[in-house]
């Protein structure tokens, strides 16, 4: 039954149906096959409503709006200013604070495809003008932007935990310490490629300057001093913190900027609604083909052909990095997620893994594979957004995948990377 369904999804999928189709017909097939007919289609419908209940994916178009209002508002520049004013004369300056400002981003949008728009639109030309090659900048912006799905909010954390009934709380601030690994990593090659084209600095700016830059960067900053600083404060659940920073992005960007009005607000929240509706769609299909994999026990006939009952934890955990990571290749991350968790969940359990840890890499295979040919969802994200050619936006792409697939060995070897800062907030 496995070869079937998989099967009728992949030929769905080549004839170009969008995720949700071929999800929700391989579900539709499992059920009938179970059952042997239509009688208990009221069940599949059960599961993809039971998919969609859990009050924390609240906090997804919650996320998702606010990083829309930030998008079309003064946020991302502020914040890009700021970073250029401290780092902008180093040798390969403009590229560590395209770097820096897609991290800072994220950690206040939760978005790659966000992060893409808001820095990337407004950095590439200014990259260009410095004498950076453009292959080098398409594939910075798109890579560097992936660190959003590991520094808080994450909405691939978000989906993963709702999946795995792991703490999202937990999980966000796991995620922090490999997002700066991965700044740090990306900033020394930057370094390098700036040394080696001969790419001229900028002028120092003075402590005045930066001063000013921090000062109009305050607003903007109070993102993730609302989601970190109220979550590990216990002020705020994720999900109510998601819907804080909806009211601060409205009065920052309506209020103190005055950068939207009324009716700017309602075109963003028409876009969230339609991108919220996709989002919902493929978690409620995913759960109720999730349902009919676990029914039909075929997760065990996969992994026991894999032989992973006999590996010990570093060896679940490169199988888990490897599965991701190609299957990010070629789904949509959201997808990969809902479908990939509950078959490796049963092996995470019994050999003792932390789940917040798996959680963490997970979302780091994630991030690299959606930035990775042949069909990463971030790389049609940047050919739409820059109107490059695809074969030009991933031509720079292999230096920064071998920096993100050293730093998931980096992980598994050593998980304290991302487990310390967690140990930390959350020790009894």
């Amino acid at each position: 039954m496995g070869v079937t369904i998989f099967s009728i999804m992949l030929v769905l999928l080549l004839l170009g149906f969008p995720m949700m189709i071929p999800l929700i017909v391989g579900a539709f097939v499992g059920f009938v096959t179970l059952f042997g007919g239509l009688g208990q289609l009221e069940t599949m419908i059960q599961q993809m409503m039971a998919g969609i209940r859990p009050a924390s994916l609240i906090a997804v178009p919650m996320f998702i709006f606010a990083a829309d209002i930030m998008t079309r508002g003064q946020s991302a520049g502020r914040l890009i200013d700021m970073v250029m004013a401290f780092v902008g004369h180093l040798r390969g300056g403009l590229a560590i604070s395209t770097a820096a400002a897609c991290t800072m981003f994220g950690a206040v949008s939760g978005s790659t495809q966000a992060t893409v728009v808001a820095i990337g639109g407004p950095l590439r030309p200014r990259m260009q003008k410095a004498g950076y090659g453009d292959s080098f900048i398409l594939a910075l912006i798109v890579n560097a932007s992936d660190i959003a799905f590991l520094i808080p909010p994450s909405i691939g954390m978000i989906i993963y935990g709702v999946v795995s009934n792991t703490s999202i709380a937990e999980l966000f601030i796991a995620g922090i310490g490999p997002g700066l690994l991965i700044l740090v990593l990306f900033s020394i090659y930057a370094w390098i490629y700036a040394a080696r084209t001969g790419v001229p600095t900028e002028d120092k700016a003075d402590w005045g300057l930066r001063l000013r830059a921090v000062r109009a960067a305050l607003w903007p900053l109070g993102f993730p001093a609302i989601i970190i600083g109220g979550i590990y404060g216990g002020i705020f659940s994720p999900t109510e913190a998601a819907a804080a920073c909806v009211l601060y992005a409205l009065i920052i960007e309506m209020v103190v900027f005055r950068e939207l009005d009324v009716a700017g607000v309602y075109r963003t929240a028409k876009s969230t609604g339609l991108i919220t509706a996709v989002v919902f769609i493929l978690v409620a299909a995913g759960a109720a083909f999730s349902w009919v994999i676990s029914f039909a026990q075929i997760p065990q006939a996969i992994l026991s052909g894999v032989g992973i009952d006999e590996m010990g934890q570093i060896g679940v955990l490169f199988v888990i990095s490897i599965a991701f990571f190609i299957g990010c290749m070629f789904v949509d991350p959201i997808v990969v997620i809902l479908i990939l968790v509950p078959i490796f969940a049963p092996v995470v359990s019994s050999v003792g893994l932390d789940p917040v840890l798996v959680g963490t890499l997970i979302t780091l295979q994630v991030a690299i594979g959606s930035a990775t040919p042949p069909f990463g969802c971030d790389i049609f994200t940047a050919i739409a957004v820059f109107k490059r050619p695809y074969w030009e936006v991933i031509r720079g792409t292999p230096p920064f995948i071998v920096i993100l697939l050293g730093v998931s060995v980096l992980l598994i070897f050593f998980p304290q990377i991302a487990l310390f800062l967690r140990d930390l907030a959350f020790a009894d």
